[in-house]
């Protein structure tokens, strides 16, 4: 399977797309299935049950929250920020909760929302069930539902019937492998983006899909200059400091000095990258790139090549992002971009490895080229763990996004410098990161268990 474009970059509010926005979604689809089937007004109480990784790192990554707003009927991509936090706080001061925003209910946290902590269902480990009980605590509905990374949300009753997936359209090129993209880039003239392009183009017109993308990229954008120009300290008990606004002042300030300093390009993209991942550590809106935790690899990468590559254009844009979501596609069809299920490897590795590929798609690589690229951005992040401290996306996620930013770029001019052919293939890559990520410990995966979460002191 091919994934679209937009299903790799969602416009969605952080701190994380597994644990805050597929929750979110899970919560409202639910709700929105008992207005469909009539089951709403009889409702009295909703309990949600949290499993695996949810459970253990839920409360530092919002997924309480994210539950609240969703059974309101709130969705990440049209959430307001500030109009949530009313929200939250009006219900855990009633004890009151408008079930869609049409049905009021009692909603007690500690009697109705359940962090089992000690548990896992077999399908993935960001698991959850939400069950709607009427007032002789007779059950009405229930449904399980599987975060599994970048916001997108699977149901176990789709899952036992293998159904196949919602909006499945007949694209001209359908790739499942790295050799693949590459046989039918040398087979059609074309390149990966142009490819991609196509693809889209079987859903959308033209228009409609470059309103899309330009959407993405003016979310990826605004995400930037937000975090550059707000500062103070982040929620969540860590007491990190915002330091995008600090750092954007230095570098103005010392703007002539920096003409000497050939590395002073890096500052910029450090800025830049760390800027979208505090923004997303405060619950602000991002873009899922392929995650909320790998958020700033690509606005950081892709805002280095529109501003400082020579001849930088708008269809160098659309390329680096087709080319990113190709790379990305393979990725969740063949591993997977979810913390929980294989660490870090799978979100800032990913994200590395697909910005890597855009930006040498965007400076004009081949296609063997772009393979290659994507190839060693993920080889030097394999075995990556997940071992946010407090179960909070910020330490060390925020700071890995910067160093990822400069491993992609570093990534694209290594394999521009040669012809695309190397010894080791994006496809063998991506079969290691999860072989690794199969034998990765689970402390090591999005459950504050092992490495740093346990090594740091949190206050």
């Amino acid at each position: 399977m091919v994934a679209s474009t937009f299903d790799l970059f969602k416009i969605g509010v952080g701190p994380s797309s597994s644990h805050t926005m597929g929750p979110m979604s899970a919560a409202a689809n639910f709700v929105a299935g008992l207005v469909e089937d009539r089951l709403i007004a009889r409702t009295v109480r909703i309990d949600v049950a949290l499993y695996g990784s949810l459970a253990l790192t839920g409360k530092g990554h919002a997924t309480d929250r994210a539950v609240l707003l969703g059974l309101t009927g709130e969705r990440p991509a049209t959430l307001c920020p500030d109009r949530a936090d009313v929200t939250v706080a009006a219900i855990r001061m009633t004890g009151r909760l408008s079930l869609a925003n049409m049905h009021p209910i009692d909603f007690d946290e500690e009697r109705d929302l359940h962090f089992l902590q000690r548990k896992r269902l077999p399908f993935h480990s960001n698991a959850m069930r939400f069950a709607a009980f009427d007032a002789h605590h007779a059950e009405l509905a229930t449904q399980t539902a599987y975060s599994v990374g970048g916001g997108a949300v699977v149901y176990e009753a789709d899952i036992a019937r293998n159904a196949p997936p919602e909006g499945l359209v007949d694209i001209p090129y359908r790739f499942t492998s790295g050799d693949d993209l590459l046989a039918k880039a040398a087979a059609s003239g074309k390149s990966i983006a142009e490819m991609m392009r196509a693809n889209e183009f079987s859903a959308l017109s033209p228009e409609a899909f470059s309103l899309r993308l330009r959407m993405i990229r003016n979310a990826m954008s605004a995400c930037i200059d937000r975090g550059i120009s707000i500062g103070g300290i982040l929620p969540g008990g860590l007491d990190v400091k915002r330091r995008a606004p600090g750092i954007y002042k230095q570098l103005i300030d010392r703007q002539e000095r920096a003409l000497a300093d050939p590395l002073s390009l890096i500052d910029w993209v450090n800025l830049w990258a760390l800027a979208v991942n505090e923004e997303n550590a405060a619950g602000g809106k991002v873009v899922t790139a392929p995650t909320n935790g790998a958020a700033g690899i690509i606005p950081a990468v892709l805002r280095y090549y529109e501003r400082f590559a020579p001849g930088a254009c708008n269809r160098g844009s659309e390329d680096f992002l087709l080319t990113a979501a190709a790379i990305g596609s393979l990725f969740k069809e063949n591993a997977s971009i979810s913390g929980a299920e294989v660490g870090c490897q799978g979100e800032v590795g990913v994200a590395c490895s697909m910005a890597a590929a855009g930006l040498a798609a965007a400076l004009g690589a081949t296609p063997m080229q772009v393979e290659n690229a994507a190839e060693i951005g993920m080889e030097h992040n394999l075995g990556l763990t997940c071992d946010p401290v407090a179960g909070l996306v910020q330490v060390p996620c925020i700071e890995r996004n910067a160093v990822g930013s400069i491993k992609a770029i570093e990534a694209a001019r290594l394999a521009m410098l040669g012809d695309g052919t190397h010894r080791v293939s994006l496809d063998q890559v991506i079969e290691t990161m999860r072989k690794t990520g199969l034998d990765m410990s689970e402390r090591y995966k999005e459950t504050s268990l092992g490495g740093l979460a346990v090594n740091v002191v949190e206050c």
